[in-house]
């Protein structure tokens, strides 16, 4: 039986020959965050010359394209995106997500709101038929911490602050546990627009279109039709 480590390389392998032959000389990437996306940058890295240069989304992410010789461009100097690379802590079969377990929930989000296409690699552990069992983060101004606690209770969440944690951006996390999304784009649509909210994990308004799920047997593409 594969481990969980053998099944985020699947992935990432899988990932990397989705991507490279849409890759163009001038072509620019959108890198996400996390250990698979690790894992992912690692298998690009050979193929540098085959694409112009990178986007990432977290420092992590930066400081490993760099070492890996890969280009890395501020989002502000690019104008589009083909496509973008990140796993999820949870995704459905509609291809919601909730992410976030790494920090960097805004930063993705924003660099997946630039990309044509966003393709997401996981493990077989990650898809679910429902989200909530993975508590949802929510990046906030310092400032407004508590007051947005005290709105997530009012939805039947239970805030928790996540101690000794700063965003690249300089915010706090709150992560969310309990609660019942029911439709996961209203619901992240609600939670924005909570004042002190920065994100929320929830990336459903504009989710992924292609997932590539490593398990046992292989790995499955799952893909939302134009």
């Amino acid at each position: 039986m594969l481990t969980q480590d053998e099944l985020k390389q699947q992935a990432a392998q899988a990932a990397l020959d989705h991507v490279l032959p849409q890759l163009q000389p001038d072509s620019i990437l959108g890198v996400g965050t996390g250990s698979t996306v690790d894992r992912f940058i690692d298998l690009l890295a050979p193929h540098r010359q085959e694409f112009r240069a990178a986007v990432s989304s977290s420092e992590r992410s930066t400081r490993r394209l760099r070492a890996a010789g890969i280009e890395v461009l501020d989002l502000n100097d690019v104008a589009a995106l083909a496509l973008y690379v990140d796993g999820a802590d949870e995704i459905d079969p509609q291809l919601n997500m909730v992410k976030g377990g790494g920090g960097a929930l805004t930063r993705e989000k924003i660099v997946a709101s630039v990309a044509d296409r966003f393709v997401c690699i996981v493990d077989e552990s990650k898809l679910v038929e429902r989200l909530g069992a993975f508590p949802l983060p929510i990046e906030v101004i310092p400032l407004a911490r508590e007051a947005v606690a005290r709105q997530v209770r009012q939805l039947g969440g239970q805030p928790c602050l996540r101690e000794g944690f700063v965003t690249d951006n300089g915010n706090q996390i709150l992560d969310v546990s309990g609660l019942n999304y029911g439709d996961p784009a209203e619901f992240e649509a609600l939670l924005n627009n909570i004042p002190g909210v920065v994100c929320c994990g929830l990336f459903a308004i504009s989710g992924a279109q292609v997932a590539l799920v490593a398990g046992q047997d292989g790995v499955s593409r799952l893909e939302l039709l134009d």
